[in-house]
């Protein structure tokens, strides 16, 4: 059993990145990473470090803060979390990932909204 938790901000926005760009089937085969910045330095407020495009349309962005990654939604969703490491933050226009087993919520995020 895994006994630590992922929390870096940085290291929770890189997962979330690897999982969309290594998942190519059904709705999530037209999205890509644009823009990435490889070298992002965590902020308090969130800084940038890549766009979530589909069919070269902008989904949102994902900012990193030192203890989240941020994917805001470029159209408000409608998404409800029941996991304790992924709120939803301005009116569902933003979901944020508290430890890198909550990317996998944001990926299915990314998959309704492109679906």
């Amino acid at each position: 059993m895994v006994e630590d938790r992922i929390t870096d901000g940085k290291r929770i926005g890189q997962l979330f990145a690897s999982e969309l760009t290594g998942l190519e089937r059904g709705p999530l085969g037209a999205v890509s990473v644009d823009d990435a910045e490889p070298d992002v330095e965590p902020t308090a407020e969130g800084a940038y470090a890549f766009r979530v495009a589909a069919d070269d349309e902008v989904v949102g962005t994902v900012s990193v803060t030192e203890r989240t990654a941020q994917l805001a939604l470029e159209a408000p969703t409608s998404f409800e979390s029941e996991r304790e490491d992924v709120t939803v933050e301005e009116s569902g226009r933003v979901v944020v990932a508290h430890s890198g087993a909550a990317v996998k919520t944001l990926v299915d995020v990314v998959a309704a909204t492109v679906d």
